[in-house]
């Protein structure tokens, strides 16, 4: 849609929605300091403690609405082949007309908020600029931290109305509506956290415009989270030659200076953040080794003219899980939401600060739980929800990299593909090339832990990471990845990782956490040719990792964690060749060789 076209689009979605006023969001200090206050007198938002956590919020959605919705998540391709088969389709059209019935009236009693808003650095030929139409101050307050959200962008759109835009995309921005779905009626009381028991996340992908219908929820309701720029910008990138990918964007300094940077894509539960986030052991902080976080979650990724493969943050914050978040797993999101941090569905302490599981060795002796109610440690339930949040802007992390606004981007060194497996994958492998290397992205994924999300063993697929959150066809998304490669002269080297390898009594084998660092120096020294490896069945592992020093491990447990098994990797191909046939998945060619070069191998050993 075009900057001459917004106003109407906005006068038509009041006309729709029929809000009690209009509000057009500056992005300043000094409105989000209101809406928060205004937040507080309607009993959204709990002040923290200034004293412990300055300029910090607490918010408790209703039980019904604590995660994404991914049933109710919609890609309203064209047509339903366009969608593949791992999205929910449904006809536009249909879609369209369902979608208008729900909006009507829609926000009665209730201020519409019209948050412009920029995705990626403002002169970067991948900038997206957006506007999100929303009736909940919740959202206007979090679109503030997580993405570059006002007046600028608004500007930069006029600006553009009237000179070539430099950016790729042919829409000068992207339409993102949003409603709770709870309309209030004269003089009807309003609650703490409004939405609707029916909810619809929907991306129409020809049209690039969303609609999200009945959620609260961060992924739900922030429209340029997982909606823009990863379903929607994924289609974008297909159509100009880009990527858009569910990777951490990771800065490692050698002693020497070099700097390095590679993107990490992992599943949920796999230690994503911590990795962004990573601080060497002192033995190789000693060394002059240094770490810097570009991005936590995403990053938009393109073939730069000087043959590198360069990545970006399209974010301005972080929209972090909660639990198991520590000083001993992730001190430097602890000192990044130590304020101006708003959180949700977090437990309270007596002295109005927050806590979740894992934060500390124990517990407080009472606390608020996530729903409001007295919590003991011996009552039986948890305290925080387990997909509690904090949203907070990056530029606080105290190791963020200096590159991170600059709109070229970084050049990508290696990638690196990991889920949670206890067995079968090693700590790290290197593939042969790109193609076998798209091949092991493609097939990657975490080993169910408990009966209750399936079978014990059983692996779930997710491949790059991006099942939930792609755009159209997977099968058209791996072939894009493979004619991305083609079009680079300097590829990344691609690894696979394992951090969660366990012994025959259920241990770790390896220690994790800032240990990871010398994973990594053994993949920045095989992309820098320095050292040979060994060539395995499933593609190069190393002959030695620096565990000099290490804390938690020792030769026998890296030995361990470094084997692979003919018989587990015999079994993983049969699961992997189940999955594709059970989707129905249309694996480009070259993919469907390495797996039968994989088989090949297997058999002859």
């Amino acid at each position: 849609m075009k900057f001459s076209q917004l106003e109407d689009w906005v006068n038509d979605i009041e006309k729709l929605c029929q809000p009690a006023k209009v509000y057009w969001c500056d992005g300043s200090e000094r409105e989000w300091r209101e809406i928060c206050e205004d937040l507080v007198k309607k009993g959204t938002l709990i002040r923290l403690n200034p004293l412990k956590r300055p300029d910090s919020f607490l918010a408790r959605s209703s039980a019904s609405d604590v995660a994404r919705v991914e049933k109710q998540t919609f890609i309203c391709s064209p047509t339903k082949k366009e969608a593949g088969p791992t999205n929910n389709w449904k006809d536009p059209q249909e879609m369209r007309t369902l979608l208008k019935e729900k909006f009507q009236k829609s926000m009665q009693g209730r201020t519409m908020y019209v948050i412009p808003f920029r995705m990626g650095p403002k002169d970067s030929k991948l900038c997206q600029i957006g506007i999100q139409i929303t009736d909940s101050a919740y959202v206007a307050v979090n679109m503030r931290a997580m993405t570059q959200m006002g007046r600028d962008a608004l500007n930069q759109l006029k600006e553009e109305e009237k000179e070539k835009s430099h950016r790729l995309s042919c829409n000068e921005f992207i339409p993102c509506l949003h409603s709770v779905g709870a309309p209030l009626k004269e003089g009807q009381e309003d609650v703490a956290w409004p939405c609707n028991e029916k909810k619809y996340i929907v991306h129409f992908t020809k049209e690039k415009e969303i609609w999200s219908y009945g959620s609260g929820y961060g992924g739900n309701a922030l429209l340029g989270k997982k909606c823009l720029s990863l379903r929607i910008a994924s289609t974008l990138a297909k159509e100009e030659c880009w990527m858009a990918e569910h990777m951490l964007i990771l800065r490692i300094s050698k002693p020497d200076g070099e700097k390095f940077y590679i993107g990490g894509a992992f599943p949920s539960a796999c230690g994503k953040t911590n990795l962004a986030m990573l601080i060497p052991p002192e033995f190789y902080l000693k060394q002059g080794w240094q770490t810097g976080i570009l991005g936590d979650d995403i990053a938009w990724i393109y073939p730069h003219e000087d043959g590198t493969l360069r990545a970006l943050n399209p974010e301005a914050g972080y929209f972090g899980v909660a639990p198991g978040t520590s000083m001993k797993t992730n001190p430097r999101a602890m000192k990044t939401i130590s304020k101006n941090t708003i959180f949700t569905n977090v437990a309270l302490t007596d002295d109005n600060d927050v806590w979740w599981e894992g934060m500390t060795e124990h517990p407080p002796e009472k606390l608020t739980d996530w729903e409001g109610n007295p919590w003991t440690p011996n009552c039986g339930r948890e305290a925080a929800h387990p997909n509690s949040r904090f949203t907070v802007m990056a530029n606080q992390c105290p190791s963020i990299d200096s590159a991170w606004t600059e709109g070229e981007g970084v050049p990508l060194t290696a990638i690196i593909f990991g889920g949670r497996r206890p067995n079968t994958m090693p700590l790290v492998y290197e593939t042969e090339n790109w193609q076998h290397g798209v091949y092991t992205g493609a097939m990657m994924g975490s080993e169910m832990t408990a009966a209750a999300e399936g079978d014990l063993g059983e692996v779930r697929r997710d491949p790059m990471a991006i099942l939930p959150f792609g755009g159209y066809d997977i099968g058209e998304y791996f072939s894009h990845w493979l004619d991305i490669g083609k079009k680079i002269k300097k590829q990344p080297k691609i690894f696979h990782v394992n951090w969660f390898r366990k012994d025959n009594k259920g241990n770790f084998l390896w220690p994790g956490f800032g240990e990871n660092i010398r994973v990594l120096e053994w993949i920045l020294n095989r992309c820098q040719e320095k050292i040979t490896a060994i060539k395995s069945f499933i593609g190069f592992l190393p002959s030695e990792i620096n565990i000099e020093e290490i804390v938690g491990g020792n030769q026998e447990k890296l030995q361990e964690a470094l084997s692979v098994n003919k018989e587990e990797w015999m079994k993983e191909m049969k699961s992997r060749k189940k999955y594709i046939e059970n989707l129905n998945i249309k694996l480009p060619k070259q993919l469907w060789q390495c797996q039968k070069d994989l088989e090949k191998r297997l058999a002859e050993k």
